[in-house]
């Protein structure tokens, strides 16, 4: 079995080197997972006041009958007016806890690690739900004002301009990720993810595209990556050394000007004496309109990158659809696990499929496998 135990304060461990495949289990910390198949997180815009409920439940509790070795929920807000829509799930009150307990012993009991990402919407704050078209939602709407980002440029134009953060309001948003990982630790999360992808809060502090600040927050890499530093540390300040932390980065901006690939290993290399013990690579959606090149495991090379340059373990994201494709990943090197999104909205037991047709022993329920041999 493939052992990463990385502690904070020590040198960072290295991926593991013996031959591996997609069915190959991986020990993180003290943190077992059956194979390395994750559910990405995958926002379902579904809750009221930032409650889980029955949705979630089925959502991720068949993805963990499906096989998969973690299922992390989706884009929790660790402040109300840090979701994205008003319908975004929530870790902001201790109310929010129960539903998710009851989802994540759940997904324990069917021999999947529970997972949840925490995250600040930021500047795309208080939009709505996507089968109604993005766009940001006024007061009247149900939206809020207002909406907060490192410096007071909007989105686009169809957004709001925020309100620059000042230091008082960065050091609440640090104490809210830490609080929101406390909560998701007793609610029963095995790992958490502090999401800085995709346009959001502390993406938008990396990104130079959105970041114009000139205080000790902005300009220099240093600067621009001191927010996610101290909610690294924060958040590792209360999640337990036994148990890992996942960061999801935006690995390239794909824009002149903006984050690129190297800023990202550089990223990587400080955030592992940290304690951080994965980091998820996606990739751009800090502006609108930006091409990105889109194909079959377009984001995989970023993975591969991170994984060999800065020694730390790494997922890859984005187009992964095939047994084959997913198993190549695993077994080249290129990333440790695979995060999976679309393909398991389109067959939940993706994994059970995928383990069948690469001739491994697939974690089928005892419940399904009258229909298995049939």
């Amino acid at each position: 079995m493939a052992t990463i135990s990385a502690v904070q304060g020590q040198a960072p461990a290295k991926p593991a080197t013996e031959p591996v495949h997609l069915f190959t289990p991986l020990q993180i910390r003290e943190v077992r997972l059956r194979n390395r198949i994750g559910v990405s997180p995958m926002c379902q815009y579904s809750s009221t006041d930032g409650y889980a409920n029955d949705w979630h439940f089925v959502h991720l509790g068949s993805r963990a009958v499906g096989g998969a070795a973690m299922v992390m929920a989706e884009a929790a807000a660790v402040l109300p007016e840090g979701r994205i829509s008003p319908q975004d799930l929530g870790i902001w009150s201790d109310g929010h806890i129960a539903m998710l307990a009851k989802i994540f012993r759940f997904v324990e009991e069917h021999g999947a690690v529970p997972a949840m990402q925490l995250a600040h919407a930021g500047r795309k704050a208080s939009t709505d739900v996507p089968w109604n078209g993005i766009r940001a939602l006024e007061e009247s709407e149900h939206g809020w004002r207002p909406i907060v980002a490192p410096s007071a440029v909007p989105f686009s134009e169809k957004y709001p301009t925020p309100e620059a953060l000042d230091e008082r309001g960065i050091a609440r948003g640090v104490e809210a990720f830490a609080s929101a990982a406390r909560r998701a630790l007793e609610a029963g999360a095995r790992i958490v993810e502090i999401h800085s992808a995709h346009g959001y809060l502390l993406h938008e502090f990396l990104s130079p595209l959105s970041n114009f600040r000139n205080d000790r927050y902005g300009g220099s890499f240093e600067n621009r990556t001191r927010a996610l530093r101290e909610v690294v540390q924060a958040v590792r300040g209360v999640w337990p050394s036994s148990q890992p932390l996942f960061v999801r980065i935006s690995s390239t901006d794909w824009a002149e000007g903006g984050w690129t690939i190297d800023d990202s290993v550089r990223l990587a290399m400080d955030l592992s004496p940290l304690g951080v013990d994965l980091i998820d690579c996606s990739s751009a959606a800090i502006l609108p309109s930006i091409h990105v090149p889109l194909g079959p495991g377009f984001q995989v090379p970023f993975a591969e990158r991170i994984r060999k340059d800065a020694g730390l373990l790494t997922a890859a994201v984005g187009l992964i659809t095939a047994p084959q494709q997913a198993d190549h990943i695993v077994r080249t090197g290129q990333a440790d696990m695979v995060f999976l999104a679309r393909e398991l909205l389109r067959d939940p037991y993706w994994p059970l499929r995928a383990a069948d047709e690469l001739r491994q022993d697939g974690p089928w329920p005892k419940q399904y496998l009258r229909g298995k041999r049939a």
